[in-house]
């Protein structure tokens, strides 16, 4: 951004000092002196690759009005973005939940001429979808129909996330959910954008990423997901949100049929739909099956104990405190992230000896970790609650890091007034 502004800055003051027939500190100008100006002026312009590499930061950013404010800045120099660029914008709109946006920018290509490709199609249809509406969605597959176009795994992706989304959830929603998995089968072999993915590559954004598939953040990590099991990432997911178990195993019994074993994420998400119903056998089983043929990624450690945490149950608490201790003798460190999750669960232990949540800021706190802000405020908070002297190292220690986190992020919650 401040490349763009110190650039746009300066532009405009060449422009004014060209317009006085001056130079930009309002002396007399030359010709020859002028025309130099220009010259610099126009070598200082952002070309079109800079706004795309400016709109991607913002879509990997999930920030839409920084996207927008680019795409404006562009069109005053004259440069009309390519469809290439409205996938990046229309990308940031599903990140962002915001449908209207999408559709609006869908309009502006058709007013401009920009000629749609199968990847344009597929972002509006995962843009829609993120916010639940399915009858938009199937307008978009209409569309795509009419042009030619079959629907790869993709867009059955985004059918699914779209009833995952639509409110309220009914027992249609798990049943379509199934239904649209069974349907993708038939496509799964067809690729209808294989020439679309270049500009992608180059900008190094994932077709996961694009199309705001919860994979996205995974797909780059060796053995984590399985690419051909896209449908199943998205289905799988769709129930550990929606906590319905019983979906989960009719889709981890045809994933089976299907000849595909767990990768790590189809493995996390199961034990988090498990947890989130109370099955924390269940849970333990995925994990016991997975980690006996395969080396478990940190993040499957943290989901179990994460999980485990929920409700606070002495078995839970037990379970959880193990896993982390397990976590920790195999040598896997938490970082900011995990360790934010893991102490926000703890902390809300209301009885005991909150022994979890103060193993977990100690571990952060030997790696030099800061939790997030609101983690920190859950931890102090549950610390009060229990009566500590003010004087106690560690709350002392707690309230500091508070103090400073608030300085930087916020005001402090009315954390005293809650002791």
């Amino acid at each position: 951004m401040s490349l763009l502004s110190n650039s746009l800055l300066l532009q405009g003051r060449l422009r004014d000092g060209a317009a006085r027939g001056g130079d930009v500190d309002g002396g007399v100008q030359s010709p020859e002196l002028r025309q130099q100006r220009l010259r610099v002026q126009h070598r200082l312009r952002p070309v079109r690759d800079t706004f795309h590499n400016l709109i991607v930061g913002a879509m990997k950013g999930s920030r839409l009005q920084d996207a927008f404010y680019f795409r404006d800045q562009m069109k005053e120099m004259g440069l009309q973005p390519d469809v290439n660029l409205y996938n990046f914008l229309i990308s940031t709109c599903g990140k962002s939940k915001n449908s209207d946006a999408a559709i609006m920018l869908l309009e502006e290509m058709k007013a401009h001429g920009v000629k749609l490709k199968g990847e344009t199609y597929i972002c509006l249809l995962n843009a829609l979808a993120a916010t639940g509406r399915t009858d938009q969605v199937y307008a978009i597959v209409r569309d795509m129909t009419a042009a030619g176009l079959g629907l790869n795994k993709f867009c059955y992706a985004g059918l699914i996330t779209a009833f995952k989304n639509k409110a309220p959830t009914t027992e249609e929603t798990m049943t379509k959910i199934v239904e649209f998995v069974q349907q993708s089968k038939g496509w799964k072999n067809v690729e209808r954008v294989s020439k679309d993915s270049s500009e992608n590559i180059m900008m190094n954004v994932s077709e996961e990423e694009l199309y705001n598939l919860p994979t996205a953040e995974y797909v780059h990590r060796r053995a984590f997901v399985y690419k051909q099991m896209t449908i199943y990432h998205v289905a799988i997911n769709a129930c550990a949100d929606l906590k319905s178990k019983e979906t989960l195993e009719v889709l981890l019994d045809m994933l089976t049929k299907d000849g595909f074993t767990y990768d790590a994420f189809i493995a996390m998400q199961a034990m988090r739909c498990y947890l989130q119903c109370g099955d924390i056998d269940s849970a333990v089983k995925i994990f016991e099956e997975y980690t006996s043929s395969k080396s478990p990624p940190a993040e499957l450690y943290v989901t179990l104990a994460e999980g485990a945490m929920i409700g606070h149950t002495p078995r839970g608490m037990q379970l959880a405190q193990e896993t982390i201790e397990k976590m920790t003798s195999r040598n896997f460190f938490l970082n900011a992230r995990m360790g934010t999750d893991l102490l926000l669960a703890a902390s809300g232990e209301k009885t005991g000896g909150y022994t979890i949540a103060n193993y977990v800021w100690d571990l952060m706190q030997n790696r030099r970790i800061t939790p997030s802000l609101p983690a920190v405020e859950a931890y102090y908070k549950g610390l009060k609650e229990r009566e500590i002297p003010s004087d106690d190292p560690r709350l002392m220690n707690v309230s500091r890091v508070l103090d400073n986190l608030s300085i930087r992020f916020g005001p402090r919650r009315n954390s005293n007034a809650q002791a």
